[in-house]
């Protein structure tokens, strides 16, 4: 039988907050490797691996992030902080993707 996943606000046991992550959980692992797949092409596209590494992008993408973030009502400092390790694995992800190539 598949229990429903209830909504964050209408969980009154744990088994349903669990439920409710596990179910986010695997949509945010669909939603990387749909991420994931935009680093390889950029390691295919790229010319060199020296391009991989772009600050100023990084920067972009975090403050996007963070600024989204808060406008949801979520804390800045935090979301950006995931963001960072987000980026930076996405970063490590393109590296070895690009020395496949």
């Amino acid at each position: 039988m598949n229990d429903p996943v209830l909504a964050g606000a209408h969980c009154t046991k744990m088994i349903e907050v669990r439920r409710g992550v596990d179910q986010l959980d695997r949509e945010l692992i669909a939603l990387l490797v749909r991420r994931f797949a935009y680093m390889d092409a950029a390691a295919r596209i790229k010319p060199e691996r020296s391009a991989v590494r772009d600050e100023p992008r990084k920067a972009q993408v975090i403050a996007n992030a963070r600024a989204q973030g808060e406008a949801a009502g979520l804390p800045g400092p935090l979301i950006a902080s995931l963001w960072d390790k987000l980026v930076e694995t996405s970063i490590a992800y393109e590296l070895e993707a690009f020395d496949r190539r």
